[in-house]
């Protein structure tokens, strides 16, 4: 059995026990929820979270780039919501690449060099900053006065504010 196939039979067991509004795309709670990709970031767990009430983006590094740009972009203009909140956390494997040497280890095995940003950092905290300026900063998105950004400690399970 494949790992797709345990976790379709996981879902035929669940069943509809799932609770939450699912009555419309537009999130209750108006809010955005970008983080990274790592399986230890339980979203909906770490926020109490039911169905129908955040959008959830995800991906490496819980980094703002254009992708996440315009997935923000329809989830505001399109969709209703009005805040983001950006999560990285510690331990995460994006900082311990560095874009030279992984782009450099992919052209090595494919032949061709990649033209998007890896986007590795060194200081988790730093980075939510980016991401937050990068929020803040762009012309695609009409609401960026409520963005706020957090590192999760993945060994305790806290969030921390970053300024």
């Amino acid at each position: 059995m494949t790992s797709i196939d345990v976790l379709l039979k996981r879902n035929q067991e669940i069943g509809d026990i799932t609770p939450g509004d699912r009555s419309t795309p537009r999130p209750s709670l108006q809010v955005a929820v970008l983080t990274c990709m790592d399986a230890r970031i339980r979203v909906f767990e770490i926020f109490g979270l039911l169905q129908g009430e955040s959008h959830v983006l995800r991906n490496a590094g819980g980094v703002v780039t254009d992708d996440v740009i315009r997935s923000l972009a329809l989830s505001q203009r399109k969709l209703g919501t009005r805040e983001v909140l950006i999560v990285q956390h510690t331990e995460c494997g994006l900082s311990m690449v560095t874009e030279d040497d992984f782009k450099d280890e992919l052209e090595e095995a494919t032949g061709l060099r990649p033209t998007w940003a890896v986007e590795a950092f060194r200081n988790v905290e730093n980075s939510v900053r980016t991401s937050m300026e990068r929020v803040r900063r762009s012309a695609y998105l009409p609401h960026t006065e409520n963005v706020r950004g957090f590192v999760y400690d993945v060994k305790i399970g806290r969030l921390t504010e970053v300024k």
